[in-house]
């Protein structure tokens, strides 16, 4: 596997210029697009006619972009005003689908760096939808249930003109979980007078929801980590994990590595992580993290084989794998250097790009297996597609048979990623494979539906 710096096209590097000059002030926008167009070169030589129809030049831009403030009332009745995003950014291959992020950090850069990514993750699944990522610099943590409720009814009022199961799908992400996405499609229908189940995913399997989409991300990151190791002649069986964050992804992550073998062994949050080396007690960091909404140091506090680390990251601790899967950049050139020095053998990254450019270098450069967010999260929209399909026609799928279309799709989403990479002469690099076919089923749509 090769990772040397190669010369970009002149017509990449003029669009990347371009990006540049228009958004100054986005630097995890101008992260997540400069990855992309530098990694599908290849492409380019081989359909130079991607190039003569201006693909690059439409696909940096969103076909929409949405900014509106979210104005609600708060438990001691003091007005509050939120902004609330959504960036449109592809809808070539179908609908607009991507989550929707409720965080303190919310800005437009990082929404764009997200609905972008989507673009190309959504390709990936084969599942007929475009890309989008919407969100506001709300923060739900420490709120009331009534809190939520207002500001999610504010939040929908509108953005409801832009949604609808043929238009755009939004599903969760960070701070949009079960609750807020019950408020959200609940003002919905009653503003539209429809009851369109399939216009938003991750919903309740009472009311429309599909079974497995809660475990989706997490499910999803472990199943393409054993697809890298597979093609190594290797498993996850008897490997240590590491695994950073504490929430839905990485819950469902440690779940699925204990299923599959494995002994995960960390897990975190803002304050810093635990180490558990008999492997993290699945029940406890549930009724420390989701019940009792407490600190990870809490977890450490009621199990003797563990320790709290303050104020640090889970990279330093040795593994065999590692799954950063808590918020973008988590995970630097440092703690790279540090992953490779104790042996690991796979990164998949659970998260939306969780590593730095230099932290990829520095894992590629060591003949680590490294999986992009976009196809190694992949999980979670595959399965928002399943649950729109099965809207669509009112059926539900158990959870075994959807486990196994997760597994499969998953599955796919690797052989693309690893062919496309020794298509185009980068054998093991799955970073420019899944770039370069998500890129080329994209590129080719735009083509055959013209200047629009």
């Amino acid at each position: 596997m090769t990772t040397s710096p190669r010369a970009l096209p002149a017509p990449v590097q003029s669009v990347l210029d371009t990006v540049h000059a228009r958004n100054p002030h986005e630097p995890e926008f101008l992260q997540a697009v400069h990855e992309v167009l530098e990694s599908i070169a290849p492409v380019l030589e081989t359909h130079p006619r991607f190039v003569e129809d201006g693909i690059l030049e439409r696909l940096v831009e969103p076909e929409r972009q949405i900014v509106f403030r979210v104005p609600w009332v708060d438990d001691t009745g003091r007005l509050q005003v939120n902004r609330g995003f959504r960036v449109q950014f592809s809808s070539v291959l179908g609908p607009y689908k991507g989550g929707l992020r409720f965080h303190s950090s919310v800005n437009l850069s990082i929404i764009k760096f997200l609905g972008f990514e989507q673009v190309f993750k959504n390709a990936l699944t084969g599942q007929g939808i475009g890309g989008a990522k919407g969100g506001s610099d709300f923060d739900p943590h420490g709120r009331s249930d009534a809190e939520v409720m207002r500001f999610c009814q504010s939040f929908m009022n509108e953005l409801y003109r832009h949604l609808g199961e043929h238009t755009d799908v939004p599903a969760g992400d960070i701070g949009v979980g079960a609750r807020e996405i019950g408020y959200l499609f609940g003002q919905y229908r009653k503003i539209t007078n429809r009851h369109e189940s399939g216009m938003f995913t991750g919903k309740g399997v009472q009311w429309g929801g599909a079974e497995v989409r809660t475990e989706a991300t997490g499910y999803g990151a472990v199943f393409f980590v054993q697809e890298m190791l597979g093609v190594q002649g290797d498993s996850l069986d008897g490997k240590r994990v590491a695994v950073s964050g504490s929430g839905n992804v990485a819950v469902y992550a440690i779940a699925k590595a204990w299923q599959m073998g494995a002994t995960p062994v960390t897990a975190s949050d803002s304050s810093g992580y635990v180490v558990d080396d008999a492997g993290i007690d699945l029940e406890v960091l549930r009724q420390v993290k989701e019940v009792e909404r407490g600190r990870i140091h809490d977890y450490a506090a009621r199990r003797p084989s563990a320790r709290f680390v303050e104020g640090a990251r889970p990279w330093e601790v040795p593994v065999d794998v590692a799954i950063p899967s808590a918020t973008q950049n988590e995970l630097d050139q440092a703690d790279a250097l540090a992953l490779v020095g104790n042996g690991v053998r796979a990164v998949a990254e659970g998260a939306n790009m969780p590593t730095t450019p230099d932290a990829v270098h520095a894992l590629q450069q060591a003949g680590v297996l490294f999986g992009p967010g976009k196809a190694a999260n992949a999980g979670g929209v595959a399965t928002s597609a399943l649950e729109m399909s099965q809207n669509a026609s009112r059926q539900r799928w158990s959870f075994g048979d959807s486990e196994a279309k997760l597994r499969a799709i998953m599955g796919g989403v690797h052989d693309a990623a690893f062919t496309s990479a020794e298509r185009y002469g980068r054998p093991g690099d799955y970073v420019v494979g899944a770039n370069c076919a998500g890129f080329e089923r994209v590129a080719h749509a735009m083509q055959a539906q013209g200047v629009i």
